[in-house]
């Protein structure tokens, strides 16, 4: 992927944030800048990566305040990129960069955050790459990182153009820990020993392609939990195991990788028979979900945060 269509990609972002807010839910917070991927870290807020200005944000979910947890970290070079996801060990924070090693001499990587304003690459994720390409056709060597996740010590690290997740140990060790066919794995959640990864599916991300499946550290199996939403980019827990997945809404079909048509994208609660309970729609652009007790906490490309109130069904919600 050149620098150009890579800029293409950003100019289609910006006409769907430009286009309005999210209609379902309420507005929490608004002003994010390249606001991505989020975690529920210390003190059950809520922190969002901010891409265009190498920043985290905390957000009270009760009050929406936000401060500042991390600033400093390599930012957007070409508008997308830059900060992507961010995650906690205990009460350490590690944040996952991405595109930006390709135009600007900062490392695509995990960063472990030491504090308000200081930081130490721990993997650099660009470089493993590069060094063990996939054998999927790619057209960026270094990947496109797109969620990490806490898990059993360590870090998982989906990459959605090299379609694996990799392994990050905090001493900076990278492996593979499972890799796919051409499915663009997106989101995760952990339960347990066990992975829940949403899938989008290759371009053109067909409802039937979009799925939430799981897997284990040891088995080679992957059980698809769910299917049938387009462009699903993340897979959260909520109360009593209730699970649920984020889904942009049907692909623009203008080129692979932009994205999909705003207000379109949705919450679903994943069934025990592997459909999809809608929970709300008309969302967009969503890139990420939190949820807290029984509301959902939705991140969009607009820079905003929108609270769903109870999204379980029963016995979980109300």
């Amino acid at each position: 992927m050149t620098e150009q269509s890579i800029k293409r990609i950003l100019a289609t972002l910006l006409v769907g944030v430009m286009l309005g807010p999210l209609t379902a839910g309420a507005q929490l917070v608004t002003g994010l800048q390249g606001s991505a991927g989020s975690t529920v870290g210390p003190g059950g807020d809520i922190f969002v990566t901010e891409g265009l200005v190498g920043k985290v944000s905390r957000v009270d979910p009760r009050s929406g305040n936000v401060t500042t947890f991390a600033e400093g970290l390599p930012p957007s070079v070409i508008g997308i990129g830059g900060a992507a996801d961010v995650a906690f060990i205990d009460d350490t924070g590690y944040v996952l960069v991405t595109l930006v090693s390709l135009f600007s001499p900062a490392a695509d990587g995990v960063y472990r955050i030491d504090g308000p304003n200081s930081y130490t690459l721990i993997a650099d994720l660009g470089a493993y790459s590069a060094a063990n390409p996939p054998d999927t056709p790619f057209d960026i060597p270094t990947g496109v990182q797109w969620s990490i996740e806490a898990y059993r010590g360590g870090l998982l690290v989906s990459d959605g153009h090299h379609n694996r997740v990799l392994w990050v140990s905090q001493d900076g060790e990278i492996s593979e820990f499972k890799t796919f066919g051409n499915i663009v794995p997106t989101g995760m959640d952990v339960s347990g020993k066990t992975v829940y990864l949403a899938q989008t599916g290759a371009a053109p991300h067909l409802p039937a392609d979009g799925k939430v499946v799981s897997f284990g550290p040891k088995s080679d199996t992957v059980y698809v939990e769910a299917s049938g939403a387009p462009l699903l980019l993340d897979v959260e827990f909520g109360r009593g195991r209730s699970l649920f997945a984020l889904s942009q809404g049907e692909w623009n079909g203008q080129f692979p990788g932009s994205p999909a048509i705003p207000f379109d994208g949705a919450l679903w609660e994943v069934n025990s028979d592997g459909s999809l309970r809608l929970i709300a729609d008309d969302i967009n652009l969503p890139t990420s979900v939190e949820i807290i007790q029984n509301d959902a906490y939705v991140v969009t490309l607009a820079g905003e945060i929108w609270r769903i109130e109870d999204i379980a069904s029963p016995a979980f919600g109300r």
